[in-house]
């Protein structure tokens, strides 16, 4: 009967149609297992190809025997009833059979061809290595259903060209790899089976991009494009809510010509036109998505953060079969004429058929090169031989004796120079040590290579005289030693450079022994080598197994494209082809690259019956063959596939079977073989004369095999594996399957375990290594009982897998590729399958996949690394990885951390080409990749995370402080020392009567001293010079600026004595002075708004400034930013009136207004704060005493003068205490860094202040240069830092460290502590204790707990105190939310209340509940009385064992960060400057960072110091650091150019500016990448 041509929809894809017969041609093999035809077609229906289980099942039952048209009928109808579409659509699947096997894990019909007779004819070979590509394929049209947005990484235009196809150069030698598709080949022309793949999965995955704005970050004419998926995401545009901003980001009208922007000279970044906000709802919507397992969350109480322990799976399979048995292979048989040694095979060949051919080499044109018969190999051996022995060294001290190793460097193509040397070595009884040819000092692994090499104690090297010559030499023309290499003498082995031995000179042949015959290199997991020692009688027996197993012959031919220096290549093409006289065609690698094809022409050329290949060599003839003709393969008897034991070789055989059938290849030519370094040869495939039992296949479970299990597939349908047998073991050995970790246990028949081999034919030892030799070599495996298999030792093999019915031998990894994650074993081969499976061969080189794992938050993760072909672009690799991605996700059940693509040709190449894996692992480690592409998924697969905080119901501030007081909790509050009133100038309540004072009394003490950039002195004041500048400021503000008592007046200067005489020139007229920071010249657009913004606030009558900054003012820029008309009058000081005015104005109420302090939160709030004469003269007698400042003192000052402790310092001190200010103004140090310490040096100041910009200029633009500037800091017994917020400690240490040796004491170095409401609340001063440092845990404090701990304790947090509390000043901390006191164990909210706190906000917030809250909250319990002002900031107190200046317990105040800008995320507090912290730590390329939240995202923006090439190695480097150490998730990751991040005056980073940037497009990055 033949089926219907109809065609069949496969479900799950809605595209894609495919005929019948074909699929039903592919599919029929799997009759080998599903031979019942009920589980079959139970498999079909589950496979989505119900239409195909229904032809099937009409089919089968009309050969069920004799049925009539009704029976018929009946038959048919009751089928197609099942199939019948519902109204939901789907097909019903509830009344499908059971499976009839589903007792049993496997059954030998699964596991082995059937020989049960059917009537289903069975054609050419097995296709099922297809079904998973189909699943892949099914997994990816399920996920485009589901339509998951993904937003797609922003990428700068500038990096998009350099990576782009123009920048690449096509892969060259070594891009092509273990499973690399030709150089330069083309896919599009494949047959029908190359194409298949693809078809079978939906037709238009392409068109569902899920990627969101262009990748061209920056005028690109499509930056504002999004994907179609964009078109259903709600796109939510962020609510400002700040009063002003000190320097807001506009919308800019034409993003092409919009400037860049400029806070305080530093440079902030260009609006672009990608919609970054949109691309952040996109990943928080994606994020909304349930990730696998979900978390329990509860309750945590304290601050134990445990991270969460994966619970095992209740319903996990778990093997069920009997203990295994260990399996034996056929007695290895005794031949008469098997020579007693291999060197013995050799004399007999070279002297019975010296012309025999033995080796023919190639050049890269295919042609021979040179044919070594035996009779040639034979002598020069000998010669070769006689020279190693008697020629290096002297007669009485040779170099190399008997059993001295020797390094064999041979280049790939140059086989023939290899053997001899090989043989001269055997027969001088000396020990050959195969290493590949080091190409450059810091090849990949090269160094490791040169470890065992000393280990192995080899001072001799034989190389051949090309190779020679290519080597790298140094000036004089010597060979350098290579890094971590011996001293090696080079010894050139062409018959040339040699002697020729003495007539009665003869090798000594002796039969095999237990001697060491050679050491063959093993490259492990991390990358070190080590040496597998085999002995003479070990290489004889396995030459003699290998021969019974391949039924090798005298005189065959054997083509050879395997490496023959080691493994596979080196066992058959050099050492038992010898054994059988046999010829061996050798095609190097070089010729490879150029023709893919032509080990198949060698075949047919030289009819060879044997050929020895890899995967790789299969799929580039593949990709090559279509230009042949005259392809003939019948001769061959054995296809040799080395690496045929890896899972995805199936495709590459099944597909090259496929082709080639037509051109001679039988199906039971392929003969997949098993081995190790080891073990040698475990298990090979013999080749059958009756092509009727074709190989074993087994589909199994993906999700049993990640638990060790083999489960035949009947459920999961998509997340199968399916294996292919690699023969039996090899003659004379004895094998087992024992667990991988601990007591090596028999594993049932069931489970999958590691294989080992007891043989006589496998390695004895590695060399040098005795522990790890006994683990490896010397294994007793042992039975459920505990009783020994057997008395002779087994050696681990590193091959995972079991063994089947019939004694079969299935693969399914390598314990090198073992991943263990959340306690399930992945293999990576398995994952590079399925990666391969996703449009293989469209985006990425086919074996320049690495899969490996590292260890990220105490579980393994994973991370694929590829190569990206050069004609992708940016969309369609970030779609692939999206599908690769998901294709993981659902087939392995497990997430990818990290997905990295690379350009071309990048990825550490091993000699032959293939990826060095330990080195690609090392780099990305090291963030040395330089990825073009990376996608991180740290949300699905870090499921450990600590378990979210739940804050407890509310507990009243009466219970907290009861609950301290008896628990011996003290409650934290200090105080400074009273104010005392016993200076002449404290019987003045108001500052300009002191100025008036001084004037009188001492009218020629100079006051202020400005400083150049040159160091020199521009201008001086003295009191009297002074106070009449300020009287004709009055006049000037009195006739022309007509301004009356309290009229606000805002003083644009620049840092200098102007602004001084302007400031008690204002107070003089009665006016209420307000300094303001001047636009920068050379950013006008960008600084002048902010400018204008405080002139409104303040509601300033006029302006006063200089001549230049006036024309400024009037300048074109200026006039196109803001319009000058609506500005108040603007008096030009510089032109002064020469007469005094009237009268001064004689302030009456201390409590009234002295000036308005505006300045610019770190969160980006404008705010003036009210100053009263009062506080005024509290403010400057409280820093006077603490710095015990008089006349006499000079202090050097090196601020800004606009806000805060730093104007206080500029303009009140001097006027208060009399003492000589020097000023230097920050702006200079930029062209003189020198500057500020060089004036504190020479001026023999004491006591200085300064800022965290400063000091970090210092640091960085000194460096070492100090002591040739003769700089002497050792007077200096106060250098302070003026800062709002935690002191930066690491940087206060580098400072003092790099100034420590030109006198500067580290004590002396400490900081002081203002914000609004309290200018300055701590102030180190010049008597009283040393500044403290305590340690304490960095969790609890995330818990509002102080726990202090040692020094380098895990998870410690150094903290400075913040400077000795002032006189005058009471502080306490309490709960910001309840505003009771707390104790000293808590992190709470510092309240200050002092006689210098600020009156309130000037029209700041205007709300007067935020004003009365701020500067004047009262306790909710305790003493509710005293008026507090809350400065925002969280911090502790902690009592010292220090004793204070009153000689009691001194109490240092420790403060932690800035309240508003803690983030909440995961219920627990965290501070930027933390994250901050080990970000920075994370990469030697970061310069600067700062984190932010935006929808419970953790945005991380970081300055690159480098090449924008490394732009994307940060990305995964800063998820790791965070996730390390903080345990959160990174978001959102931006990189950016130095000089993005916006600082403030005081070197304080504006974080929310700089989130207001990044969010309205105005950063410009290198690179943004999404989290997923």
């Amino acid at each position: 009967m033949s089926i219907n041509n109809e065609q069949t929809t496969f479900r799950g894809s809605t595209h894609e149609t495919v005929e019948q017969p074909v699929l039903l041609y592919s599919f029929c093999p799997i009759l080998h297992f599903y031979h019942h035809s009920s589980s079959f077609i139970y498999f079909l229906r589950c496979f989505s190809c119900p239409s195909l289980a229904l032809s099937l099942s009409i089919y089968l039952y009309l050969f069920a025997g004799d049925i009539t048209q009704k029976g018929y009928e009946k038959k048919r109808h009751k089928l197609i009833r099942a199939y019948v579409p519902h109204a939901g659509g789907n097909l019903a699947t509830s009344d499908l059979p059971p499976p009839t096997y589903t007792d049993l894990p496997y059954t030998p019909h699964q596991l082995k061809y059937s020989h049960t007779t059917t009537r289903i004819s069975i054609w050419y070979h097995d296709e099922y290595s297809y079904v998973h590509t189909e699943a892949v394929q099914a997994v990816l049209a399920r996920h485009v259903e589901r339509k998951v947005a993904v937003p797609m990484p922003s990428k700068r235009r500038s990096l998009v060209v350099q990576t782009s196809m123009d920048a690449y150069t096509p892969p060259d030698s070594s891009s092509g790899s273990e499973e690399e598709a030709g150089p330069g080949d083309d896919m599009s022309g494949m047959e029908h089976w190359m194409s298949r793949p693809s078809q079978l999965g939906p037709a238009h995955l392409g068109s569902t991009s899920s990627s969101s704005s262009s990748t061209q970050s920056g005028g690109s004419g499509n930056a504002g494009r999004l994907a179609d998926s964009l078109a259903h995401t709600h796109i939510s545009h962020l609510a400002h809510t700040h009063l002003a901003t000190a320097f807001p980001f506009p919308p800019p009208k034409n993003p092409s010509s919009s400037p860049r922007v400029y806070v305080c000279g530093v440079l902030t970044g260009v609006p672009v036109s990608s919609r970054v906000s949109a691309k952040i709802q996109q990943l928080v919507n994606t994020l909304k998505q349930p990730r696998r397992p979900p978390l329990r969350e509860f309750f945590v109480d304290d601050f134990d953060e445990l991270l969460e322990v994966q619970q095992p799976d209740p319903n996990q399979p778990r093997p069920e079969g009997a203990e295994m048995m260990p399996v034996r292979g056929e007695a290895l048989g005794v031949v008469t004429n098997w020579p007693p040694s291999l060197e013995a095979a050799l004399q007999r060949w070279g002297t019975i058929s010296p012309k025999a051919p033995c080796l023919t080499s190639l050049d890269t044109a295919g042609k021979p090169l040179y044919v070594l018969t035996y009779g040639k190999l034979w002598s020069r051996s000998i010669k070769l031989a006689y020279n190693i022995l008697h020629k290096l060294g002297s007669k009485q001290e040779p170099m190399v004796r008997p059993g001295d190793r020797v390094a064999l460097v041979f280049p790939n193509n140059d086989p023939v120079a290899f053997m001899v040397a090989f043989y001269g070595c055997l027969l001088a009884e000396v020990v050959p040590v195969p290493i590949e040819v080091p190409l450059s000092r810091k090849d990949a692994g090269s160094q490791q290579i040169g470890f065992l090499l000393g280990s192995c104690g080899v001072t001799v090297a034989l190389t051949s005289d090309a190779c020679h010559k290519g080597l790298p030499k140094s000036a004089t023309g010597e060979i350098p030693q290579f890094k971590g290499w011996p001293k090696l003498l080079w010894f050139v082995t062409e018959s040339k450079h040699l002697s020729k031995p003495p007539r009665d000179w003869f090798p000594h042949i002796k039969d095999a022994n237990n001697d060491t015959a050679y050491i063959e290199y093993k490259t492990c997991k991390d990358g070190s080598v080590l040496g597998v020692t085999v002995t003479r009688i070990a290489l004889l027996t396995h030459c003699q197994a290998l021969t019974q197993s391949c039924s090798y012959t005298e005189a065959e031919t054997i083509v050879n494209v395997l490496d023959f220096k080691k493994d596979v290549g080196l066992w058959h093409g050099i050492l038992t082809s010898v054994m059988n006289m046999m010829h061996v065609i050798s095609v190097p690698y070089s010729l490879m690259k150029v023709n893919p094809l032509s080990w198949i022409q060698k075949v047919c050329q030289y009819k060879a019956k044997v050929a020895c290949v890899k995967s790789r060599d299969m799929h580039w003839a593949l990709v090559a063959h279509k230009d042949q003709k005259d392809i003939n393969l019948s001769s061959l008897r054995m296809l040799l596939v080395a690496d045929g034991s890896n899972p995805w070789s199936i495709s590459s055989c099944d597909a090259f079977l496929n082709v080639f059938q037509t051109k001679g290849l039988r199906a039971d030519v392929i003969c997949p073989c098993a081995s190790s370094p080891e073990a040698l040869t475990v298990a090979i495939r013999r080749p059958v004369e009756d092509s009727s039992q074709p190989p074993g296949r087994g589909v199994l479970s993906m999700q049993g095999l990640t638990y060790g299990v083999v489960r035949v597939d009947t459920e999961e349908r998509l997340s199968v594996l399916t294996v292919q047998d690699v023969g039996t073991v090899t003659p004379g050995g004895l094998a087992c399957v024992v667990k991988p970790e601990g007591v090596p246990q028999l594993c049932q028949t069931d489970e999958i375990g590691e294989l080992c081999v007891c043989s006589i034919a496998t390695g004895t030892s590695y060399y040098g290594l005795t522990g790890m030799t006994k683990n490896t070599f010397e294994v007793y495996p042992v039975s459920a009982s505990g009783g020994l298999v057997s008395e002779y030792a087994f050696v681990r093999t590193g091959l995972l897998g079991f063994i089947g019915p019939g004694g079969l031998v299935f693969i399914t990894g390598k314990m090198d590729g073992l991943i263990m994650v959340s306690g399930r074993r992945h293999n990576a081969d398995d994952i590079v399958a399925t990666a391969l499976a996703v449009e293989p061969m469209k985006f990425v080189y086919r074996g320049r996949i690495a899969v490996f794992s590292v260890t990220v938050l105490r579980d393994e993760r994973i991370v694929v690394v590829a190569e990206q072909r050069p004609d992708s672009t940016e969309e369609d690799s970030f779609q692939w990885m999206s599908r690769v991605l998901q294709a993981i996700d659902s087939i392995h059940g497990v997430g990818v951390f990290c997905l990295a693509l690379v350009p071309a040709n990048t990825l550490p190449k091993t000699p032959l080409g293939g990826i060095h894996l330990s080195e690609i692992k090392q780099l990305y480690l090291e963030g040395g990749l330089h990825p073009c592409n990376v996608l991180m998924c740290p949300h699905t697969c870090v499921t450990n995370l600590p378990k979210p905080r739940q804050k407890q119901p509310e507990i009243g501030p009466a219970s907290v402080m009861v609950g301290n007081l008896v628990s011996g909790k003290r409650i934290a509050q200090a105080s400074g020392r009273d104010l005392g009133q016993t200076d002449d100038n404290d019987q003045f309540l108001f500052l300009s009567e002191v100025l008036q004072w001084r004037a009188q009394t001492t009218p020629d003490h100079v006051l202020y001293t400005l400083l150049s950039s040159r160091g020199a002195v521009s201008s001086s004041l003295t009191c009297l010079q002074l106070h009449k500048r300020a009287e004709r400021v009055a006049a000037l503000l009195m006739e022309r600026g007509g301004l009356q008592e309290g009229d606000h007046v805002a003083l644009v200067y620049p840092p200098g004595i102007d602004l001084i005489a302007a400031f008690y020139g204002s107070l003089y007229a009665g006016c209420v002075p307000i300094t303001v920071r001047p636009p920068h010249p050379q950013n006008i657009s960008t600084t002048l708004p902010t400018v204008k913004m405080i002139v409104e606030v303040s509601h300033s009558a006029c302006v006063m400034t200089t001549a230049v900054i006036c024309k400024l003012l009037r300048s074109k820029e200026a006039t196109a930013t803001v319009d000058i008309r609506n500005w108040p009058p603007v008096l030009d000081t510089d032109d002064l009136p020469k007469k005094k005015p009237p009268a001064l104005y004689k302030p009456t109420n201390p409590d009234g207004l002295a000036y308005l302090d505006f300045s610019v939160s770190t969160t980006g709030m404008l705010a003036g704060v009210q100053m009263s004469h009062n506080a005024v003269g509290a403010f400057c007698r409280s820093v006077k005493l603490q710095c015990e400042l008089y006349p006499s003192r000079e202090v050097a000052i090196c601020l800004d003068p606009y806000c805060g402790l730093g104007f206080v310092l500029w303009c009140l001190c001097s006027v208060y205490s009399g003492h000589q200010s020097i000023l230097i103004p920050p702006v200079e140090l930029e062209s003189n860094p020198a500057l500020w310490l060089l004036a504190v040096s020479q001026l023999r100041v004491r006591d200085t202040f300064c800022s965290y910009s400063v000091m970090e200029l210092c640091t960085k633009g000194l460096g070492l240069q100090t002591e040739a500037r003769g700089l002497d800091l050792s007077r200096v017994r106060a250098c302070v830092v003026v800062a709002e917020e935690r002191p930066r400690m690491s940087l206060t240490h580098s400072f003092s460290k790099l100034f420590k040796d030109l006198g500067l004491h580290p004590r002396s170095v400490s900081t002081a502590f203002g914000c609004r409401v309290n200018l300055a609340i701590c102030l180190q001063g010049t008597s009283g204790p040393d500044p403290t440092t305590v340690y304490v845990d960095m969790r609890a404090l995330r818990h509002d707990r102080v726990r202090l701990v040692e020094r380098g304790s895990p998870h410690s947090l150094p903290l400075m105190e913040s400077g000795k509390i002032l006189p005058g000043v009471r502080i306490i901390i309490a709960n910001p939310e309840t505003k009771g006191p707390l104790g000293d164990s808590h992190l709470g909210e510092i309240w200050v209340h002092s006689a210098h706190n600020g009156s309130g906000y000037y029209s700041g917030y205007g709300e007067e509940v935020l004003q009365s809250d701020h500067f004047n909250s009262r306790l909710s319990f305790g003493d509710t009385q005293t008026v507090w002002a809350r400065t925002g900031y969280l911090g502790f107190l902690r009592r010292t064992e220090l004793t204070d200046a009153n000689g009691g317990q001194h109490d240092a105040l420790f403060v932690v960060g800035a309240l508003e800008e803690a983030m909440e995320l995961r219920g627990m507090r965290y501070h930027p400057i933390d994250i901050e912290t080990s970000v920075i730590r994370a990469h030697k390329s970061i310069m600067e960072c700062a984190v932010f939240p935006w929808t419970n995202l953790l945005v991380v923006v970081v300055e690159l110091e480098g090449s924008e090439q490394e732009a994307l190695d940060l990305v995964p480097m800063v998820t790791k650091a965070v996730l390390e150490e903080h345990y959160l998730i990174v978001g959102v990751v931006v990189v950016t150019d130095i000089g993005v991040i916006p600082i403030n005056s005081r070197g304080e980073k504006q974080r929310m500016h700089l989130r207001d940037g990044f969010l309205q497009d105005q950063l410009d990055p290198i690179y943004v990448a999404y989290n997923m």
